[in-house]
């Protein structure tokens, strides 16, 4: 009988892995020759295994385009190698505060240089000393290091002292994900569900922080709710509404089993499978269509990772925790043919998500993407033809796992030009001139993309150049709504003063309001580091009967920020500013400094309490704009350490110092919001939602940069011909 039971444990156990995997993680199969040391002493590890068959193999299982054993890095803020890595991870295993103790690495990315340092480098200099940055957590205690990799030395050691904790690893919420089934008392609820254990699917839910209990601010919890996966791939739209297990999770042990949902009935699986493969077919709408580029793309990508396209140029790196980063923005200008800075570096900061529901079950849901599960380690594998077009560049990713193990994320970043028929420029002379004059040039950009499958959210990630110096930095939102399970199949049985928290979407389903924030940290430099950060307010101006016909005009007024506060901006759409980052000592030939300007686009702002915990935590969404002088520690806006942090360590924090920011080296911090209110049509998966926001110059070039662009010719196209059955 024991024997039975156990081997019926061990069944449990192995099908909520394979459960979780399939669904939650979705990871590409990465063999031995992708960072998995086939001759460790180790066992390996979840990113080396071959762990099942899946239906489609040659779409999944792809072997590596790269084996990245024989990488090299050619700058200083090129990533760290998987030679690298492994070298840091020999280093970790050996120095003393590891040896005999339990240990995950939560965090092992490229220290970079200083700013100075790199931006003084050129290429056939030597590299700067190659270091690594890492958080680690040892007997419960979070550690930062840096590890240099050269002498083989840690030449730094600090401990923790604010409150939080690292990313999670992914070990972290696997192993979440599955120890609720070692408890009878969660085997029993799930059961007199009516839900097989074999049919569960769970999730790893970042349980925040609220000050309600010694416990919360001891230990490291994470909230647990599962789903049923009968009948469907698309098990969110299954929840076991009102189950809630709060975890150690350290211990890996059950804290609490909260379960308030026992007469909520789990919503049928018809009609709920999104995969083409369960679909009734319908001819297709549209033809095929793709980008043609006869003489190959206009893009070069030198040393893995310096971007080359037109006037721009500029680094792209993969990032565990940001997704990606761009670094040394420079553009070219049309008139010196010199390559002018733009950009030190940007990237996303952290996202946080609200959710607007404050039950028992839900109250807690106010994710920090970033910060939590890390956003480059959410992000999945780029799906050619269909995530990026044909003509796309891809990248991988290496990443290292909770032991300090190298493993590739492969095709995590695709390159690609585009073009949609948009126009660059044009004027067409009117007839009454006498001028026949037709001028018209198309606008070709150049795309980076990333998408993140943050469980069921898919943020697409898009830095967008163009050849004007407009950068375009865009968020998509797709994927799958996290939903409530109700009682009500139709609207009519709900009473008028009941609050749902949301839209009933289908039977028995509930789309829970919520809200997105994306905020990116963006180091100007514009022509230089010392910058200046300016509001032209756009004031109405009044006139007396006897100056003009005219009762009021409109009158732009300049300001310059001279600290912080100054510079904390909520966009109001009847108090309209631009907002300029300037180069006060560089000046255009007619006297003009030159700049450039953040054009606002997504500008929901939270509307939660202040005081509310989340809302702590997720201060820096309390203004849409702030300007901080640089610091080299102030990299993530929700803190170092996010996870179950109290918010003491975020920008809002930074910058009450209110520090002087007038002709200094600043940074830009830019949020970009989404209220969601969902409806039918975000059911069974939503059509993709987009917001951008843009940097544009403003006086940076003397006149028009794309004034020479030659026009598009016939004989320059391509000449595709439809098929005989089109």
């Amino acid at each position: 009988m024991e024997r039975r039971r156990l081997l019926r444990f061990l069944f449990l156990i192995f099908t909520s892995i394979f459960l979780f995997f399939i669904t939650f993680l979705n990871l590409p199969y990465s063999p031995s020759t992708s960072g998995c040391d086939s001759s460790s002493n180790h066992p390996s590890p979840w990113y080396c295994t071959n762990r099942f068959l899946l239906k489609n193999p040659t779409r999944h299982l792809r072997k590596p385009t790269r084996l990245h054993s024989s990488d090299v890095p050619h700058h200083p803020l090129d990533p760290l190698t998987l030679q690298e890595l492994k070298k840091v991870q020999f280093i970790i295993k050996s120095h003393a505060l590891f040896k005999n103790s339990a240990y995950a690495l939560h965090s092992v990315v490229l220290e970079e240089p200083t700013k100075q340092t790199v931006l003084t480098w050129q290429k056939g200099d030597p590299l700067p000393t190659r270091k690594a940055s890492v958080t680690a957590r040892v007997n419960g205690e979070a550690h930062l290091l840096t590890v240099d990799i050269s002498s083989q030395e840690v030449t730094r050691h600090e401990v923790g002292h604010l409150s939080g904790y690292p990313v999670m690893t992914m070990e972290d919420m696997t192993t979440a994900t599955w120890a609720p089934l070692g408890n009878a008392d969660f085997n029993r609820s799930i059961l007199a569900r009516g839900v097989k254990l074999a049919d569960l699917a769970c999730l790893p839910i970042s349980s925040g922080w609220y000050g309600a209990s010694e416990l919360e601010e001891k230990t490291r919890l994470i909230k647990i709710q599962c789903y049923s996966i009968e009948g469907t791939a698309n098990f969110y739209m299954r929840p076991i509404e009102g189950l809630t297990v709060l975890l150690d999770l350290d211990t890996k042990r059950v804290v609490e089993i909260v379960d308030k949902g026992k007469n909520i009935p789990i919503p049928k699986a018809a009609n709920t499978d999104y995969r083409f493969s369960a679909q009734n077919r319908q001819p297709s709408l549209i033809n095929p269509i793709s980008i043609e580029q006869p003489k190959g793309p206009s893009f070069t990508i030198e040393d893995d990772h310096l971007v080359k396209w037109a006037n721009w140029e500029f680094h792209l790196k993969p990032d565990p925790r940001a997704g990606v980063i761009i670094s040394r923005v420079k553009v070219r200008d049309p008139g010196t043919g010199k390559m002018r800075n733009v950009m030190y570096q940007g990237f996303t900061s952290e996202l946080f998500v609200p959710y607007m529901d404050p039950t028992d079950a839900w109250y807690f849901k106010t994710y920090m993407d970033a910060g939590e599960y890390g956003f480059g380690l959410q992000a999945m594998p780029l799906d050619p033809l269909n995530d990026c077009p044909r003509n796309a560049y891809y990248m991988d990713a290496i990443f290292a796992a909770g032991d300090g193990t190298p493993y590739v994320r492969e095709n995590m970043v695709c390159v690609f030009e585009s073009y949609g028929g948009d126009i660059g420029w044009r004027h067409s002379e009117s007839p009454i001139t006498g001028m026949e004059i037709r001028e018209v040039r198309p606008k070709v950009t150049l795309v980076v993309r990333m998408a993140a499958s943050v469980a069921n959210y898919d943020y697409i990630m898009d830095w967008e150049f163009q050849t004007d110096g407009l950068v375009r930095i865009k968020v998509g939102l797709s994927g799958i709504l996290m939903v409530k399970g109700t009682s009500y199949v139709n609207m009519n049985e709900v009473n008028q003063e009941e609050n749902l928290y949301g839209t009933l979407l289908s039977e028995n389903i509930i789309g829970v309001i919520h809200d997105h924030y994306i905020t990116y940290r963006l180091d100007m430099d514009v022509d230089g580091s010392a910058n200046s950060f300016v509001k032209v307010n756009i004031k109405r101006q009044e006139n007396s009967a006897d100056e003009s016909p005219r009762k009021s005009y409109l009158k732009a007024v300049r300001n310059v920020a001279k600290s912080e506060k100054d510079a904390q901006v909520k966009l109001k759409l009847y108090d309209p500013s631009e907002f300029h980052v300037i180069n006060p000592s560089k000046m255009t030939r007619v006297g003009n400094p030159v700049g450039y300007k953040v054009v606002p686009g997504g500008t929901a702002a939270s509307l939660l309490d202040l005081d509310d915990p989340p809302q702590k935590r997720g201060a820096f969404t309390n203004n849409q704009i702030w300007i901080t002088p640089y610091n080299e520690s102030e990299y993530w806006a929700g803190g170092l350490f996010v996870y179950q942090n109290k918010g003491e360590d975020t920008l809002a924090v930074w910058s009450e110092r209110d520090r002087p920011i007038e002709n200094k080296d600043i940074v830009m911090w830019y949020t970009l919001g989404f209220h969601h209110v969902p409806c039918q049509e975000d059911f069974p998966i939503m059509p993709t939602v987009s917001s951008s926001f843009d940097l544009k110059p403003v006086n940076f070039f003397e006149s028009n940069p794309i004034l020479g662009a030659p026009p598009n010719e016939e004989k320059d196209l391509p000449i595709c011909k439809a098929s005989a059955s089109a």
